[in-house]
């Protein structure tokens, strides 16, 4: 009983597996012109779309540096200060001097009081009431003068600290603690966290080229391995060549590991044309030459071309031996 049993599901297996076969051997496949953009792999650039000097704004010994190449910093993130001996000298000689004028602001105020009295009760003359009001109003602008470039050399101090003024990745420190530094030189070089992919190609190129074009990325580094692409878009085509190059910029995410001016590669179209192409799947090899069946039962031999696509229905132009309208079947 077992044995037939047994028997009876070997039967139906087979029936199931001759069905199947059968059925993928009915598939047909209808050849047609179709365009394909031709794709052409070039190698882009890692830049930044700004690159930032933190200067400095006052002259001194600079100390305190706290980055290097390759540090990360945020905008307003102290990285170095440079101080200046003589600063703190002339501010000690304002506050000292502004004491000075406190005391006689108090010594003037005193005097006005005692002319007014004078004045009212007529002993004293309104010359002597004016000369008082006038020193008065002298000691007060010299100490509102003081004041202002006491603030002047506060700020100046201030100054000295060397803010990053933006977010980014340090490319290069141009300093050192304890150099002297002077207005205006260079502390460090920040790339900005904004980084997009710089292609330069012939200018051949340029009439194929335009912005919102869709291009594929490969992956990190200099391999040519084209299963790991990704898709990106052209943001701007700038419009002067250089060297007879055009330029233009590719935005894509993730690069933000990347090394500035580390090369990966790039897929981009130069142009379309018609091809003939069918599904891999159709074509079979006998004594190394490439060979397709027709629905009417014939076998015609092919030339094959480059695989147009990927995935499972991926697609292999046909140089020769296939025409419009014909129509496949599996092998």
């Amino acid at each position: 009983m077992d044995m037939n049993k047994n028997g009876l599901a070997l039967i139906g297996l087979g029936m199931v597996m001759l069905w199947s076969s059968l059925a993928f051997a009915a598939e047909e496949f209808k050849i047609q012109v179709r365009t394909v953009e031709d794709r052409k792999a070039v190698f882009a650039t890692v830049e930044t779309v700004d690159q930032i000097r933190a200067r400095a704004r006052i002259s001194g010994i600079i100390g305190g540096l706290t980055i290097d190449e390759g540090s990360q910093v945020t905008a307003g993130e102290k990285i170095a200060v440079i101080t200046d001996k003589k600063l703190p000298l002339q501010l000690a000689a304002l506050n000292a001097k502004l004491a000075s004028l406190t005391a006689q602001l108090k010594l003037t105020k005193t005097d006005l009081a005692r002319a007014k009295s004078l004045r009212k009760s007529g002993a004293g003359s309104q010359a002597r009431l004016d000369a008082a009001q006038t020193q008065l109003d002298i000691v007060k602008s010299e100490i509102a003068a003081l004041a202002a470039e006491k603030s002047v050399i506060s700020q100046q101090i201030k100054d000295g600290q060397i803010l990053a003024p933006v977010s980014g990745r340090v490319l290069s420190v141009d300093a050192t603690n304890g150099s002297v530094i002077m207005p205006g030189e260079t502390i460090a070089v920040i790339a900005k966290n904004d980084y997009i992919l710089r292609l330069r190609l012939p200018e051949r190129h340029a009439k194929f080229l335009k912005v919102g074009d869709k291009v594929q990325v490969g992956a990190r580094g200099m391999a040519t391995d084209n299963t790991a692409l990704t898709d990106a878009t052209v943001q701007q085509v700038y419009p002067q060549m250089e060297n007879g190059q055009v330029i233009a910029d590719v935005k894509v995410s993730g690069l933000g590991s990347y090394f500035v001016g580390e090369r990966t590669q790039v897929h981009i179209s130069t142009g379309s044309r018609q091809v003939i192409a069918a599904p891999s799947r159709y074509f079979y090899r006998r004594y190394g030459v490439s060979f397709a069946k027709l629905k009417d039962g014939n076998e015609v031999t092919l030339l094959l071309g480059l695989p147009i696509g990927s995935g499972p229905d991926d697609e292999v132009e046909v140089l020769s031996g296939l025409s419009a309208g014909d129509i496949l079947v599996m092998p």
